[in-house]
C-alpha cells in the first residue's frame, strides 16, 4: 500500500505542512537546532539552556547564543541544513515566523513576533504596540511611553523575585512605580502575599494612601503608654526624607509625604 503520510491535503500548501504540530513546550516549530557551543541537537535554545544549566559539573554549564546557530534539522524530513525559513529539501516553512538575525523560528504567529534592532532580539506582542526606551534598554508597551520612571538598563537585570534574567525572558514583565522591573507573575504573587515594597529599593509599588488612612485611624485610637512616649528618627523609603516622629508600635508616618513605608534610623 502506498504511504501518503507526507502528502499535502488539497487545502494546505506545501509550506504549511505540519504547521503547529511540532516543537516543544516553548515554541511550535518545524525544526530543531544544532547548538554550535556543544554540537548537540535541541528543540530550541531554552531547551538547551535548561539542560546545560542542570549539569552536575559547573564547568560544563553554559548558555546558547541565539544568533550563533548555523545549522537546523527539519522536523518533517529530518534533513540537516543551514538555517533558513524554508527547508531546502522538502519545502516546508520550518517556522511561519523566522528571524534571520536571531535564527528564531515559531509557527504560532498569534504572538505577533517582531525583531527590535535596538534590543537585538525578537519580541512578541506586535511592533505597533511597543516602543524602545533607550535609557531602560528595552521595549515597553506604548502605554508606558513618557509615562514611566526610567532606570538605566533596568531590564538588563535579574527579576528580584525569581532571579531569572529579564531582558530575554519569555515571561511578561512590568515596570514598577519606582522604575525597577520584574515579571508580571512575580508582581502579582507579591500582591497576594501583601508585599507592597519594591524588593530592590523598598519604595511602595502600589497606591497605599487608603492603607495609610487606616493606620492613621488605628494609631489615633490606640495611644501609647507613658513609658513609650518618646520620639524616634525615621527615614522614608518613598521620598527619602528623614524626620523625627512620636514612637508607635503600629508604624511611623513620614512628615513629608505621609507614607508609613518608613524605617527607624
Amino acid at each position: 500500500m502506498e504511504n501518503h503520510s507526507d502528502s499535502v491535503p488539497s487545502t494546505e500548501t506545501r509550506e504549511d505542512f505540519g504547521k503547529l504540530q511540532h516543537g516543544c513546550e516553548h515554541y511550535k516549530r518545524r525544526c530543531k537546532i544544532r547548538a554550535p557551543c556543544c554540537n548537540q541537537i535541541f528543540p530550541c535554545r531554552h531547551c538547551h539552556n535548561e539542560t546545560m544549566s542542570s549539569l552536575t559539573n559547573p564547568k560544563d554549564r553554559h548558555e546558547l547564543v541565539r544568533c550563533d546557530v548555523k545549522q537546523v534539522i527539519c522536523s518533517i524530513c529530518d534533513i540537516e541544513q543551514e538555517a533558513a525559513k524554508v527547508c531546502s529539501n522538502c519545502g516546508v516553512n520550518m517556522g511561519e515566523y523566522y528571524c534571520e538575525i536571531c535564527k528564531f523560528y515559531d509557527d504560532d504567529t498569534d504572538k505577533k513576533q517582531f525583531h527590535c534592532d535596538q534590543c537585538g532580539i525578537c519580541r512578541v506582542g506586535g511592533r505597533n504596540n511597543f516602543f524602545h526606551c533607550e535609557k531602560c534598554g528595552s521595549c515597553y508597551s506604548v502605554g508606558l511611553q513618557d509615562n514611566h520612571l526610567c532606570v538605566e538598563n533596568s531590564m538588563k537585570n535579574f527579576c528580584p523575585v525569581c532571579y531569572e534574567y529579564l531582558f530575554d525572558s519569555i515571561k511578561g514583565t512590568t515596570v514598577l512605580r519606582c522604575g525597577h522591573t520584574m515579571h508580571v507573575e512575580c508582581f502579582e504573587e507579591m500582591a497576594t502575599q501583601n508585599q507592597y515594597r519594591c524588593p530592590i529599593c523598598s519604595k511602595s509599588i502600589f497606591d497605599m494612601s487608603q492603607n495609610w488612612g487606616h493606620l492613621d485611624q488605628e494609631i489615633e485610637t490606640v495611644p501609647m503608654p507613658e513609658e513609650y512616649n518618646f520620639e524616634v528618627s525615621i527615614l522614608c523609603n518613598d521620598c527619602n526624607t528623614t524626620s523625627t516622629v512620636s514612637f508607635h508600635i503600629f508604624g511611623h508616618k513620614c512628615t513629608n509625604c505621609g507614607s508609613y513605608n518608613t524605617r527607624r534610623q
